[in-house]
């Protein structure tokens, strides 16, 4: 069943409105879990760099860098940390499903900032280590391979799974395309 926004709101599991947002409240918990650890641990790491006795070493397209890089990390940080406030402040409001409907999409901001906070630092380590010429060409190799693990292949998946409704048409046991 699709509703005025096109988004299919009822997916065969007969949850009522609020139902569905505190499931998909859990879910974004459990995503956010993930995305929040590493952030704060790479984000610790940058902030760290700049106290090394070597950072005074670094010229002025690397100090450059890395003022992106600490920027994006706290703007990351801030991204994903956000859909808490964002809970919080609407709690007890009867709003989840908007809580939920805003914090999925600050998430996603998130995953966006951080993939261009890890391919920053990367290339920031890269310079440090092999110069520009083949660390740009492993830079944009990575960067390719962060964009394919975590944009297009769930793109391709929420594609295919608009084709037949549940996504599983492909796998046997609904898993993946690989035999067990």
């Amino acid at each position: 069943m699709a509703g005025t926004d096109g988004v299919r709101h009822d997916d065969g599991r007969g949850e009522s409105p609020a139902q569905r947002a505190d499931r998909r409240w859990n879910e974004l918990l459990q995503e956010l879990r993930v995305a929040q650890t590493g952030t704060q641990i790479l984000f610790g790491f940058l902030v760290a760099v700049v106290f090394q006795p070597r950072f005074a070493e670094l010229g002025a397209v690397d100090r450059g860098i890395y003022v992106v890089t600490v920027c994006l990390g706290a703007a990351t940080t801030g991204a994903l940390v956000a859909p808490v406030a964002v809970h919080r402040l609407v709690a007890g409001r009867r709003m989840k499903p908007e809580a939920v409907s805003w914090a999925g999409r600050l998430t996603l901001v998130g995953v966006v900032l951080l993939y261009l906070t890890m391919v920053s630092t990367f290339l920031l380590i890269m310079r440090m280590v092999l110069g520009d010429g083949l660390a740009l060409w492993l830079v944009a190799l990575m960067a390719v391979w962060l964009a394919l693990c975590w944009f297009a292949v769930p793109l391709l998946t929420r594609r295919s799974a608009n084709g037949n409704g549940n996504g599983n048409h492909r796998a046997e046991d609904g898993y993946g395309p690989w035999p067990r």
